[in-house]
C-alpha cells in the first residue's frame, strides 16, 4: 500500500466547475440567442435565400445574471426586424419576482454589505446599492400608479374594509400608523384590492377621506360594506355611500360579546350566537336574539345580553341579499386572511422609518397576494344579486 496521501485543494476544485459551469451556460445561451435570430430572419447566418425575412448586423453586448455567475451575451442585432428573445423577457421577470425581496430586506434594515453577501449566496452576483435605490424608487411609482388606477369601468356591489395596525419610529419614540384597506367583489363576481392609505389612525376623518377618495377614482355601485365597526366608519359609509348599508362582521361581534363572558363560558355563548346566525331570516334571527338575551341573563351575563340586544340589527343586513352569498358577505374574512398575511410578512421590519415606506410594503403584499391567490377565480356567482336588482327596479317604477 502506497503511503502517498493525495490532498485536494477543494477551494480551488469549487472555482474551476463554477468557472466551467459558467462558460457552460454562456454558450449555451449565445447559442440559443443566434438560433432565435435565425428563425427571425428565416435564414441562417450569411445563407443567401429568397424567403430571408432580414439581415443579421452584428451583435452588442449584454452582461446577464444567472445563478452560475455573470455571463456575457452577445446579442444579435437585426436590419429590417426587431430582435425580442424569451430569455431576455425570462430574465426581466425574474427581475421583477426579487424586487420586494430586495425592498424587505431594505425596511428590515439590513445592511448594504448585508443585501450584497445575500444576492451573491442567491444569484451568484452582488446588488448594488445603486440597485436597491433604483428598486425602491421604481416600486414607489408602480405602487402609486396602481394604488391611483381608475375605478371607473366596474361596478364593485360589494366592499370589504378594514385598518392594518403597523408600527412606525417618530422623533425617537414609537406610535401606530393604520393602513386602510378595502377590497371589492365587482359586478362579475371577481375579488379585486380596489384601495389601500394611510389612515394615521381608524376615526370619522380617516375613514370619510378614504371613502371619498375612492369615490373619486371611480367606485360605483356599492350596495354593502362589510367590516369591523371601526370608530367612525358607519357614520363615514352614510356620508360618501347613503344607499349602501352596513353589515357588521359577525366574527368580531362575536368577539366583542366574548370581552364580557368569562372563559368557562364563551364555548356555550359561541353556540347560542351561531344560532342566531343560522336562522332562516331576518324575523327569524331577532326572535332568537331575543331569546339568547333572556338565556344570557339567566346566566347572569347581563353585559352580553346588553351587546347583544343593542347590536344584532346590524350583524343581520347580510339578509337583505341573496341567500346564495350569505355566508361570503356576513364576516370580513377574506381581509382578515390578508392582513394575517402582511402581518406575517412585516413582523420582520419592526418599526417603518415613516407611513409611506409601510404603505408600499402592504401594497406590494396586497398586490402578490391578489394575483396569486385570487387570479381569475370568481369569488360570487352575482346572478343572483342582479335579478334582485331588476326585481326590486321594476317594484321601484310600479310604485
Amino acid at each position: 500500500m502506497s503511503d502517498n496521501i493525495i490532498t485536494l485543494n477543494s477551494e480551488l476544485i469549487h472555482t474551476e466547475l463554477k468557472d466551467l459551469v459558467r462558460n457552460s451556460v454562456e454558450e449555451t445561451l449565445n447559442s440559443l440567442l443566434d438560433a432565435e435570430a435565425d428563425r427571425l430572419v428565416n435564414a441562417e447566418r450569411y445563407a443567401r435565400d429568397d424567403e430571408r425575412q432580414g439581415y443579421r448586423s452584428g451583435h452588442y453586448d449584454r452582461n446577464f445574471t444567472t445563478t452560475s455567475g455573470d455571463v456575457n451575451l452577445r446579442v444579435p442585432k437585426l436590419k429590417g426586424l426587431t430582435f425580442e428573445t424569451a430569455i431576455i423577457e425570462r430574465y426581466k421577470r425574474r427581475e421583477t419576482s426579487v424586487e420586494e425581496a430586495l425592498i424587505e430586506m431594505y425596511l428590515a434594515g439590513v445592511s448594504v454589505r448585508r443585501v450584497e453577501d445575500i444576492t451573491e449566496a442567491l444569484w451568484g452576483t452582488k446588488v448594488s446599492p445603486g440597485t436597491i435605490s433604483n428598486l425602491n424608487k421604481k416600486a414607489y411609482e408602480n405602487i402609486e400608479k396602481w394604488r391611483n388606477r381608475s375605478l371607473a369601468n366596474e361596478t364593485y356591489p360589494y366592499v370589504y374594509v378594514d385598518g392594518i395596525f403597523l408600527k412606525r419610529s417618530w422623533g425617537g419614540e414609537f406610535e401606530n400608523v393604520s393602513i386602510l384597506v378595502a377590497v371589492g367583489v365587482s359586478s362579475d363576481g371577481h375579488r379585486e384590492i380596489i384601495g389601500a392609505a394611510e389612515g394615521l389612525k381608524e376615526d370619522l376623518e380617516s375613514w370619510k377621506e378614504f371613502f371619498v377618495w375612492l369615490k373619486s377614482r371611480g367606485l360605483s355601485g356599492v350596495r354593502l360594506v362589510i367590516g369591523d365597526k371601526a370608530l367612525g366608519m358607519v357614520e363615514a359609509i352614510g356620508q360618501v355611500f347613503p344607499k349602501a348599508k352596513y353589515q357588521r362582521c359577525i366574527v368580531h361581534f362575536y368577539r366583542n360579546v366574548f370581552s364580557v363572558v368569562p372563559n368557562g363560558k364563551v364555548k356555550e355563548v359561541a353556540k347560542m350566537l351561531k344560532a342566531i346566525h343560522a336562522s332562516e331570516d331576518k324575523d327569524a334571527a331577532r326572535e332568537k336574539a331575543k331569546a339568547v338575551a333572556e338565556k344570557l341573563k339567566q346566566m347572569k351575563l347581563s353585559k352580553a345580553a346588553q351587546k347583544v340586544l343593542e347590536s344584532i340589527d346590524e350583524t343581520l343586513t347580510y339578509m337583505d341579499f341573496p341567500v346564495e352569498h350569505w355566508m361570503r358577505i356576513r364576516t370580513n374574512n377574506t381581509l382578515e386572511r390578508i392582513n394575517r398575511e402582511i402581518k406575517r410578512r412585516t413582523k420582520v421590519v419592526g418599526s417603518f422609518p415613516d407611513g409611506e415606506s409601510a404603505l408600499m410594503l402592504v401594497c406590494a403584499r396586497l398586490r402578490h397576494v391578489a394575483s396569486s391567490d385570487w387570479g381569475t377565480k370568481r369569488y360570487l356567482n352575482m346572478d343572483h344579486l342582479k335579478s334582485m336588482i331588476i326585481s326590486e327596479e321594476e317594484n321601484d317604477i310600479a310604485g
